[in-house]
């Protein structure tokens, strides 16, 4: 059957100058697999990160970025049951959702609700999910029937898509939440939320005058080992679920720390022990939180992928507001 266009990265380096067009392959998919149209397809920083080497452990050249998108079945391979050719479906598990056709085993494709439309489904899987895993995660760790009502919650990177669905989950949960961002113009984008605490830091440290008894960081880097040395109690707990710095917190900064909880909050690592079961549960509670609102995104642009490099430049703009999509079928 006749090519179709992929984002390919053979070699690691900037994503702008390593990201190329290329014509693949359209092969039958194989028993138990389906073949994917993808309709739109998300830029998250989750994409991007791992086209410069950062995880070269676990990335294989070459490979197609994008975690997350819907498409339609367009075809399904022998033994496959439960979808067919029309069925909307969000492919989890692994990158590729950046070209016109994508291969997934069965199993990992989940179906999407008629109601949703193709921008709410496109985005309604990585950051919705991750802020209910982080807001599970809180509620573990300090139980009790109280929740978090009370608890001094520090958000970082509080302007991203991400941070502003803690921070309406966090406040719709009775916390005390404090947004960190680093510029005047972040701030004065975040939601009006009753409570809501702003904290600007520019390229500074928060300062040791303020005091958490929980912090949600997608930063890591020298901020991140800041905020986990000098502004949580004995007992607070620190999660980790991105690193835009480039940077995790630092080994010697967790170390120094053994009075309160770390973990490193990565998405992946849930998606791949959970079991269908869970995921599909977990994707319901997603749903909802994005018909609500609550756990919606913004949209700012849509591009072909054959402007990708437009897209990338988009992604990477300091006024961009909402995410930027891809329509892989031109």
């Amino acid at each position: 059957m006749a090519d179709h266009l992929a984002a390919l990265v053979a070699d690691y380096g900037r994503p702008e100058h390593v990201i190329r067009l290329a014509k693949r392959p359209r092969p039958a998919p194989e028993p138990g697999m389906v073949e994917i149209a993808v309709e739109r397809a998300a830029i998250n920083p989750s994409d991007l990160i791992p086209v410069t080497g950062a995880y070269s452990n676990r990335t294989v050249l070459p490979f197609v970025p994008g975690f997350e998108g819907v498409g339609t079945v367009s075809r399904v391979g022998a033994g496959v049951t439960g979808l067919k050719p029309g069925d909307r479906v969000l492919p989890l598990g692994t990158s590729g959702l950046w070209q016109t056709y994508l291969q997934r085993p069965a199993e990992w494709c989940f179906t999407v609700p008629n109601d949703l439309s193709i921008e709410q489904a496109a985005t309604a899987y990585i950051n919705p999910m991750t802020t209910l895993r982080l807001i599970a995660a809180l509620k573990d760790h300090f139980g009790g029937s109280s929740g978090l009502a009370g608890r001094r919650i520090g958000v970082t990177a509080a302007g991203s898509a991400i941070g502003r669905m803690l921070l309406m989950a966090l406040t719709s949960e009775g916390a005390e939440v404090t947004a960190i961002v680093r510029s005047e113009g972040a701030a004065a984008r975040l939601p009006p939320l009753p409570g809501l605490q702003t904290r600007v830091t520019g390229q500074q440290p928060i300062g040791r005058d303020i005091v958490f008894d929980a912090v949600a960081d997608a930063v890591g880097g020298d901020a991140g080992d800041g905020l986990l040395r000098d502004n949580l109690p004995a007992g607070g707990v620190f999660l980790q679920y991105g690193a835009l710095s480039g940077r995790p917190i630092a080994q010697g900064a967790i170390s120094a720390r053994a009075d309160v909880r770390f973990a490193f909050l990565w998405l992946r690592s849930f998606v791949h022990s959970a079991g269908r079961q869970a995921l599909a549960s977990a994707l319901a509670q997603c749903f909802d939180g994005v018909r609500e609102g609550t756990l919606a995104s913004g949209i700012a642009a849509t591009y072909p992928l054959s402007r990708l490099s437009e897209a990338i430049a988009h992604q990477n703009a300091p006024d961009r507001r909402g995410k930027v999509l891809i329509d892989p079928r031109c």
